[in-house]
């Protein structure tokens, strides 16, 4: 799989996230959005943006190793947080670097009333070429 990452002229220079990605392989995986879930299905860390975004980005990389794809391959997450504030993006950046360190796929994060359940602040999907 190849992944291009291009940053257009005229648009600003993201630390975290890439513009645009293309990506080329020939296998698709869609990851649905996990939440900072034991595995058994608890919430765990209620109340805590930073713990759960640890757990939850942690929850992801386990579910791309599953379908047999790495971080690198990812080429868009959708990040959903409660309440969502500004100041809340470094906390969500250092959990996201923690599992794609240097890649940057492309990314929305939207500021939503609720997610699944009672207790639960963020969630994150992705989508991965392999």
């Amino acid at each position: 799989m190849a992944i291009e990452i291009i940053q257009p002229d005229g648009l600003d220079k993201p630390e975290t996230y890439s513009h645009v990605v293309i990506a080329t392989g020939s296998r698709m995986v869609f990851v649905a959005g996990q939440m900072s879930d034991d595995p058994d299905g608890n919430l765990i860390h209620p109340g805590d943006l930073a713990a759960q975004a640890q757990q939850v980005f942690a929850n992801l990389g386990r579910a791309l190793t599953a379908a047999g794809a790495r971080p690198d391959q990812v080429t868009k997450i959708t990040i959903y947080v409660v309440g969502h504030r500004r100041e809340y993006l470094p906390v969500i950046e250092r959990a996201r670097v923690g599992l794609f360190g240097d890649h940057k796929p492309a990314d929305v994060l939207l500021g939503v009333e609720t997610l699944a359940a009672p207790g639960y602040l963020i969630e994150v999907d992705a989508i991965a070429v392999v």
